[in-house]
């Protein structure tokens, strides 16, 4: 390949995207200071039972059940860029309220529920948007690279994120890290007004709204491909919502970790999910999208293993190495999988009907993940947190299964 054919297809050599990659960038950084800053709120600040704490957590997915669905219809009907802009500095206000709400001596587990399920109602509209406009910024042969290139900035937030926001914990509070995730959600949304690539006008539809929805709904799930990874996808997200609220608690509370070791934790799975990212386009290339993502969540599946049998040492940084270890491959396997996921969706999807497919397979998505989320508080509660893991262990190789015994295998993106 010709060096000018090989710089056409490399994403971040088109101003629009490389706009929009910085702005992607600045927005993961502040969502992942938020990850760690809002599970020490709830859990050591304001002291969480392990229910509220899996009620918390679903409540940032509910909104996806609420309104995911109309948010995909509206905007197929709306200007993308504008809907960025509007929905990351919306979030930017709602965010900053949980720090004002604590110096005010006001703060409670179920007013930080609420704010997080404003800010996560924006985050519906935002998420509808950004993977439909990214087909905009570039070609679709370069898909899978865009994206890849997005889940490096992503991981590399998720690498340094936790851990900043781990000494950002130690120094300020939890409730006033989150004010750099404000701050990020307003870098993100100046950030995206400055690109100025064309739109193409909304596809003209007199189409219902209830008739749009289900056309995107018929979409997804009549299609061959589409339908089992939608319903793969679907138990992953069930067995990583439980996962990841038990971790939390598995961390912090059965292990006793501090904030930054944690954070050192979360930041293991950023720098696998790095590592991932920068081999998501050669092994798409090589095996194909398809079994790209089945070989990802078998992978998971693995890695949750290591996680729910990680002993719980004398010296506490022998227990943070070994769970910092098997993080690690957590990360990679979602690195890997991500850009592969994505971009194959994108491709078969027609544009007109890329924020109602996007929308369908991420309200669906998050359900599942509201239900995971109260399941995880309550069974870490009720059978403590290493059963609750190996449990999630054989959710994740269900999703594998699905995925492994259907047209999805061996399906690629022309290139």
């Amino acid at each position: 390949m010709s060096t000018d054919a090989r710089k056409a297809r490399e994403p971040l050599a088109l101003r629009g995207f490389r706009t929009y990659w910085v702005a992607s960038t600045i927005g993961f950084a502040g969502l992942s200071v938020s990850t760690i800053a809002v599970d020490v709120l709830v859990i050591e600040v304001l002291g969480a039972t392990e229910a509220q704490v899996g009620f918390v957590r679903a409540a940032q997915f509910l909104p996806y059940l609420l309104i995911g669905l109309v948010a995909g219809a509206l905007v197929d009907r709306w200007r993308r860029q504008r809907t960025l802009i509007v929905g990351n500095l919306v979030q930017a206000a709602l965010v900053l309220v949980i720090p004002l709400l604590f110096m005010l001596g006001s703060l409670s587990v179920w007013l930080t529920a609420a704010m997080l399920f404003a800010a996560g109602c924006c985050g519906v509209f935002i998420a509808a948007a950004e993977q439909a406009y990214l087909p905009d910024l570039v070609p679709r042969r370069s898909l899978v690279l865009a994206n890849a290139r997005l889940g490096q900035s992503m991981t590399i937030a998720q690498t340094s994120g936790p851990a900043a926001g781990g000494l950002l914990l130690t120094a300020l509070s939890a409730p006033l890290a989150l004010v750099a995730t404000s701050a990020a959600r307003i870098g993100t949304a100046l950030m995206i007004a400055r690109i100025r690539r064309p739109e193409p006008p909304p596809h003209p539809t007199k189409t219902r709204m209830l008739r749009g929805i289900a056309e995107g709904v018929g979409f997804v799930y009549r299609h061959r491909t589409l339908a089992p990874l939608a319903a793969s996808t679907h138990v992953w997200f069930f067995a990583n919502s439980i996962a990841m609220t038990v971790l939390a608690l598995f961390a912090l509370r059965g292990l006793g970790l501090s904030p930054v070791a944690y954070g050192l934790v979360l930041t293991a799975a950023g720098v696998g999910g790095l590592v991932g990212a920068l081999a998501a386009n050669a092994a798409a290339a090589r095996m194909g999208e398809g079994n790209t993502i089945i070989v990802s969540r078998g992978l998971c599946a693995l890695t949750w293993a290591g996680t729910a049998l990680t002993p719980d040492f004398d010296a506490t940084w022998t227990t943070v190495a070994v769970l910092c270890a098997v993080q690690l491959l957590y990360g990679f396997s979602l690195g890997l999988e991500d850009p592969s996921e994505m971009a194959y969706r994108q491709t078969v999807t027609p544009r007109a009907m890329l924020g109602r497919v996007g929308s369908t397979m991420r309200s669906a998505n998050r359900t599942v993940a509201v239900i995971g989320a109260l399941s995880g508080g309550v069974l870490a509660g009720v059978l403590d947190y290493r059963p609750t893991l190996l449990i999630v262990v054989g959710i994740f190789a269900a999703a594998a299964l699905v995925a492994l015994l259907s047209p999805l295998r061996g399906a690629r993106v022309e290139r």
